[in-house]
């Protein structure tokens, strides 16, 4: 019965007693998202309360019970426990140095990072997947190595979206708006106490954007919101919705993180020398720049030199629809002011934004332009990047082009469950942490004896299995569901008996990641998990983008099958796929299946998370796994010929997959001795941990950016700013020159060329060059040389200069010789080719232009 009269709300918030006043340095530093004692702690003072608030430490503060706190101030067990965590997070704060490898940067060097989505814990929801967590693991793991860094991002009131399954396998969308108040996040505030703000201008008015700071552990994160009662309406709203609302919001987005982020930091006195764009969605950072270089009294084109010297950019994506693009008309719209601003056509921006085959304006490209250290996030990615980005540098061959790869890691502490840590701390030295990227440290995985290794998986495999069932539980009665029914779904996914090889698979469903691959030929997947003595469980989680019907038909689709009477208990989906889950899945199953369309997957981590928890990956070739795979730590599926259509790429990497399962997983894990287990599965899965936890995570990560990236680009800053900009004036001018003239340059051979020669004898080339106004040292001439046979497999070539004879002529000719003596025997391939070179390119090939004789 509802009482008459109105309703009135109130929040009462506990006391802290003084003795946990420290509770809350605890609750404010995400610290916590990687220390699980730490959340453990927060947990057992009021466990049905840490999972109302969504394992928030903050909110939890301000509603647990006053009696509860009162008591835990008196209970000798959680103080010790409390000081015990204290001490653990005054020594991590307090040190000054933690680095694990890698150069370091100089005493003033700083790096701003910037990012669209930052994931570190379920507590903080301004993250949707694969792009978000990586940017948090990238900031634990600079946290944890001191790396002077700084994170920029949104915050977003409503984060992505909370995802429900109804019966039919539909997916239903609801969003929740965060309470501020309840987040690990602070207003940044000036001297005088105000909260610092920064404008933006978007068309026909100012944005006022507020400021506001993170702590993770040693690291800063800002974060800009324009829910600002200064502001209008509309754009309050701006920095609502992650990923959310129309083109227009999208880009004015984007010019808040871009632009905005670039005025936060000078409004809190933070001046960085390097910039790393993580994605293109901040790339509008490179306009912003150029404006302070050309109010300081430069040109636009020394700024943009001065700009790209010091920054990086990252690109994640191997489609095309995820480079963000706006048409013209807009960016008119939002940018004329600018150009008329820095003095240049609106032409003249466009140019920095355009691609051979659009004539929109990509931030992909303009991240490119505005930067001179590219990267994919593997070796395979790398590539397709290149491939991709080839437009961009139009006569430079795609795999000399100046895209590079780091490929992704993630944070150990994060992912690896505390279980490993405790066996590690016993069996492998308590150091264990600081040897990570010493693989041969990890040869001692293999000795870890089999009788304690399996209990600890199957204790975790518990864990998974206990969280799997509620959340299905709470899907399936909500879908109005039987128990008796709920007994049919959970008759293998029982913690009592978790000795059913159990494969899961969580990943967004994106129609090119294949989810329902697994489904091709129900028939065979039928007698795969018919054998009553060989069972075998498949848990799905993941989720669609709202917009995405082809992959909410996916998850359909695998909704539809698992309730088919012989898939019925053996195929399970959970809804609601987040961190939590995500740690508990790919801790707890025995296998981790991945089958993207090849070479579409960029990289992906959850099974780099799977692996170093001794979970075994099933995987396509793609992404890590064509460096992680190699024979016995694994399963490989390997991608269909380039040549196959669709259907037959699927049906082929189906049959292998199914192959897989049958002939090798299956028996595999049940070929159990008198023990209980399986020896050789055990030993699979010690070579998973120990093969990739020292080259897959987080610090080696950081420490690959710091080395080939970070340092370059903030020596390369520094001296493009040195006396006035004077090196990036100087630059920015030779560029146009070379430019304006290159259409001119040609080369012409003029030796007499041998076809045969022996072994240590020299051969004479000889080129003359058509400089068309360039000086000699303004171009190189080079061969270019691989074994004939090894050219058509895309071989490694060898480069040797060819040096500049006397001065050119009056035509303006240059001659260019070499005295050239092959190391090889065999038919040679080789080639001359010209480039324009200058000492302060970052890269040889920036410009993007190349003569071949």
């Amino acid at each position: 019965m509802h009482a008459p009269g109105t309703p009135y709300v109130i929040e009462v918030n506990p006391n802290i007693p003084a003795r946990l006043a420290r509770l809350q340095d605890l609750a404010n530093n995400l610290w916590y998202s990687w220390d699980r004692s730490t959340r453990e702690m927060f947990q057992r003072l009021h466990p049905a309360l840490w999972e109302t608030v969504g394992h928030n430490p903050k909110a939890f503060l301000k509603r647990v019970d006053q009696r509860r706190l009162d008591a835990a101030a008196e209970d000798p067990t959680f103080l010790s426990n409390f000081n015990s965590i204290l001490s653990a997070f005054d020594t991590y704060q307090d040190a000054s140095t933690g680095r694990n490898g890698g150069p370091a940067l100089e005493q003033h060097d700083l790096v701003a990072y910037f990012c669209a989505e930052f994931g570190f814990h379920e507590s903080l929801q301004i993250y949707s997947g694969g792009l978000g967590i990586l940017a948090g693991d990238h900031c634990k793991a600079a946290s944890d190595l001191r790396l002077p860094l700084v994170g920029v991002g949104l915050l977003y009131r409503q984060g992505y979206f909370a995802q429900a399954i109804d019966a039919d396998g539909n997916q239903h969308v609801a969003y929740a708006d965060s309470d501020f108040a309840d987040l690990p996040i602070v207003p940044v505030v000036d001297a005088d106490g105000n909260e610092i703000r920064v404008a933006v201008d978007l068309p026909g008015r100012e944005v006022a954007v507020r400021v506001w700071q993170v702590h993770v552990g040693h690291v800063l994160l800002y974060l800009l919101d324009t829910d600002v009662a200064d502001n209008t309406e509309r754009d309050r709203i701006i920095t609502y919705r992650l990923y959310g609302g129309d083109r227009a919001t999208r880009i004015e987005q984007e010019i808040v993180l871009g632009i905005g982020g670039v005025r936060a930091l000078a409004a809190v006195g933070v001046k960085p020398t390097v910039w790393h764009m993580n994605e293109g969605h901040a790339a509008f950072l490179v306009l912003e720049r150029c404006r302070d270089c050309v109010a300081a009294g430069g040109d636009f084109a020394g700024a943009l030199e001065s700009v790209a010297a010091s920054s990086v950019f990252t690109t994640h994506t191997a489609v095309a629809a995820g480079h963000d693009h706006f048409d013209a008309g807009m960016m008119r719209q939002y940018f004329d002011g600018y150009c008329r601003n820095v003095g240049i056509s609106a032409e003249a921006l466009f140019e920095l934004g355009r691609t051979p085959d659009s004539d929109d304006f990509n931030m992909t490209a303009l991240a490119v332009r505005g930067s001179r250290y590219h990267n994919g996030v593997s070796r395979i990615h790398g590539g397709v990047s290149s491939q991709m980005l080839r437009g961009l540098w139009p006569e430079i061959p795609p795999e000399e082009n100046p895209v590079d790869h780091v490929t992704n890691g993630v944070h150990v502490r994060t992912f690896l469950a505390v279980e490993w840590f405790d066996i590690f701390d016993r069996f492998l030295g308590h150091d264990w942490p600081r040897r990570l990227q010493h693989s041969n440290a990890w040869d001692d995985i293999d000795r870890l004896p089999d009788h304690i290794f399996w209990p600890v998986h199957q204790y975790l495999k518990t864990q998974m299995l206990e969280l799997v069932r509620r959340r299905i539980r709470m899907q399936h009665m909500r879908n109005q569901g039987s128990e008796t029914h709920l007994e049919r779904l959970f008759r293998l996914a029982d913690p009592e008996n978790p000795n059913v090889l159990t494969v899961g698979f969580g990943r967004r469903f994106a129609t090119y990641k294949r989810a329902a691959l697994l489904l091709h030929d129900l028939d065979w997947l039928r007698d795969i998990v018919s054998d009553p003595e060989r069972p075998i469980l498949f848990i799905f989680a993941g989720r669609a983008h709202p917009a995405d019907v082809p992959g909410q038909d996916v998850l359909r689709e695998i909704a539809r099958v698992a309730q088919l009477p012989e898939f019925e208990g053996r195929l399970l989906l959970v809804e609601g796929y987040d961190l939590q889950l995500a740690r508990r899945l790919v801790s707890g199953v025995d296998v981790w299946l991945n089958n993207p369309v090849y070479p579409l997957e960029a990289s992906g981590t959850s099974g780099m998370k799977a692996g170093m928890n001794g979970v075994i990956n099933l995987s396509v070739l793609d992404g890590w796994w064509g460096e992680g795979y190699r024979r016995g730590n694994g399963w490989a599926i390997k991608p269909a010929p380039a040549s196959a259509d669709g259907a037959r790429r699927d049906k082929e990497e189906a049959r292998t997959l199914y192959e897989i399962l049958q002939d090798h997983v299956l028996p595999l894990y049940y070929e159990r001795g008198t023990q209980g287990y399986s020896r050789e599965w055990i030993r699979m899965a010690k070579a998973s941990m120990a093969s990739i936890l020292p080259r897959f995570n987080a610090t080696r990560m950081v420490n690959d950016y710091v080395t080939k990236f970070y340092h370059p680009a903030a020596r390369q800053g520094r001296h493009m700013v040195a006396n006035g900009h004077a090196a990036a004036g100087a630059l920015a001018g030779w560029k146009a020159r070379v430019r304006a003239a290159w259409p001119g340059v040609r080369l012409r051979r003029v030796d007499n060329a041998a076809t045969r020669i022996v072994f240590g004898e020299r051969l004479r080339i000889e080129v003359v060059v058509a400089l068309n106004g360039l000086d000699a040292h303004d171009v190189r001439v080079e061969l270019y040389v691989a074994r004939a046979e090894r050219e058509a497999e895309g071989g490694e070539y060898h480069r040797y200069a060819l040096e500049a004879q006397g001065a050119p002529g009056e035509s303006g000719e240059q001659h260019y010789g070499i005295d050239f003596v092959p190391d090889l025997c065999g038919c040679l391939d080789y080639r001359i080719r010209a480039y324009p070179s200058h000492a302060d390119l970052a890269h040889a090939f920036e410009l993007g232009l190349m003569r071949w004789a």
